[in-house]
């Protein structure tokens, strides 16, 4: 919303190319998951040697620390909203109401997934509703979906920041353990199948998240550049933050808009603790091949995401609190090289899938994009960083050491990437056909709770297409 409010419908490319990007990678993480029958963070703890491991747990971690703040400041807002408290006392009920949330699932979860799915779609019919209402220019529409274009820093920042919430590095751990949840016959064709359903399973999901984004966008993009637009409301515009969001609905709801936008919210942030409650138990116990209860992680990791949220709403108030909705997304953006560049190798390695790679178009398209994203994030990093030192008023000897320390940090960040594209995959997780039959394993692919290996794929089956 804040894209649309300040560029209009400039920045809908990225929501385009971020959706199709998100589809392909959440897609290969479930094909992975289904073809070795382990999820990722398993094959990473298997392939890498222990400290490049942990280097990756504390970075799959911090994904999800990063996808909990917006979830928090969220919560907090909606609190606001509807009983006028402030944002900083928000942050701490989100603690209460959390594990609330979390016991409720005890009910079912699929109930609690269907509760909240319909808030979801009560919000996405507001601004369905008000973009009928509204009715943009179809042509600026379609020209920014299909026209890149970043006019300045400000341009860039929310570009990147768009990338970081559409695509999260904690969704490709998870997505890849879900499917283990799903029992599938270990023969090629059954795989071959599993895939395909995964893949239109992905693809509805996504064309339903690809129109709610773009009407969120127009609307927002409408509604701030309008001729007629009031001094308070362009002020409004100026600044957009969740608490002022309900200005972009008073066509639809008039002065209900308030509530329902709230509600609504305070669903929508709270249903991001379920996923990453599911992604914190899978990284934690994929990455140090430890346990831990469902709540106690759900606690740490809760209190972790607190602090700099409550921190950022107390000191700069509700102007702060949005621009570190930013800076997470931002952030989570800079994390996904050390998840996605795993997944692309293992999904193209011999070593870990057999017979079962990805197509050649599918792998070259993919790491295409990976690596525009990682040389832009590079990038961006480096400009902002020149930027600020040409406007800051530190002392040299001060400069200089911040400069000492960002070129390291820098560095670290590169030959990280550079280790994990270029580094040869060792360890063999797929199992031949004849070693299937001297050791007798055979059934099927048991679920992500039972913790067994499974059994290896039918060489015999692998059809002439493979």
């Amino acid at each position: 919303m804040q894209a649309g409010a300040e560029f209009k419908y400039e920045l809908l490319w990225v929501v385009l190319v971020g959706l199709i990007f998100a589809l392909l990678i959440q897609t290969l993480a479930a094909n992975l998951g289904v073809k070795t029958g382990k999820h990722l963070a398993e094959l990473c703890r298997e392939e890498y040697p222990r400290y490049v491991t942990i280097c990756l747990w504390i970075t799959a971690e911090l994904a999800v620390i990063c996808d909990d703040i917006p979830q928090v400041l969220g919560t907090a807002f909606a609190f606001n909203i509807l009983f006028k408290i402030p944002v900083w006392t928000g942050v701490i009920l989100t603690v209460l109401s959390t594990l609330l949330f979390l016991g409720v699932q005890r009910f079912g979860a699929r109930k609690l997934e269907f509760i909240i799915a319909a808030f979801m779609f009560t919000m996405a019919g507001c601004f369905f509703g008000e973009l009928t209402y509204l009715r943009p220019s179809a042509r600026e529409v379609m020209k920014g979906m299909f026209v890149p274009s970043l006019k300045g820093k400000a341009a860039a920042v929310n570009a990147i920041a768009l990338f970081g919430s559409i695509i999260t590095p904690y969704n490709l751990f998870l997505h890849s353990a879900l499917v283990l949840t799903r029992k599938t016959p270990r023969s090629v064709k059954s795989i071959n199948a599993a895939c395909r359903y995964f893949l239109i399973e992905c693809s509805l999901a996504f064309a339903v998240a690809f129109l709610i984004n773009v009407a969120l966008v127009s609307v927002a993009g409408t509604v701030c550049s309008a001729n007629d637009l009031s001094p308070a409301d362009a002020n409004t515009c100026s600044d957009l933050t969740l608490q002022s969001t309900p200005l972009l609905l008073r066509n639809v709801l008039g002065r209900s808009s308030s509530v329902v936008y709230a509600v609504a919210l305070l669903a929508s942030g709270q249903s991001t603790t379920i996923s990453c409650t599911f992604s914190g138990q899978v990284i934690m116990q994929g990455f140090l091949d430890t346990k831990m209860k469902g709540w106690v992680r759900n606690i740490i990791t809760r209190v972790i995401s607190i602090a700099p949220s409550l921190i950022a709403s107390v000191v700069s108030g509700p102007t702060g609190a949005a621009n570190l909705i930013i800076l997470s997304s931002m952030l989570l953006s800079f994390e996904l090289p050390f998840a996605i560049i795993p997944l692309l190798k293992f999904s193209n390695s011999s070593k870990k899938v057999g017979p079962l790679k990805e197509s050649i178009y599918t792998v070259v398209l993919a790491w295409t994009i990976s690596l525009a994203i990682i040389i832009i994030n590079a990038y961006f990093i480096v400009w902002a960083y020149a930027d600020w030192l040409i406007h800051n008023h530190l002392q040299r000897y001060a400069n200089a050491l911040v400069s000492m320390i960002f070129f390291m940090l820098m560095a670290s960040y590169i030959i990280a990437i550079v280790y994990l594209v270029f580094r040869k995959d060792i360890v063999v997780t797929y199992i031949s056909a004849q070693e299937r039959v001297e050791t007798g394993s055979g059934g099927a692919l048991a679920s992500l709770a039972d913790g067994d290996k499974p059994p290896p794929v039918r060489e015999d089956l692998v059809d002439a297409s493979m």
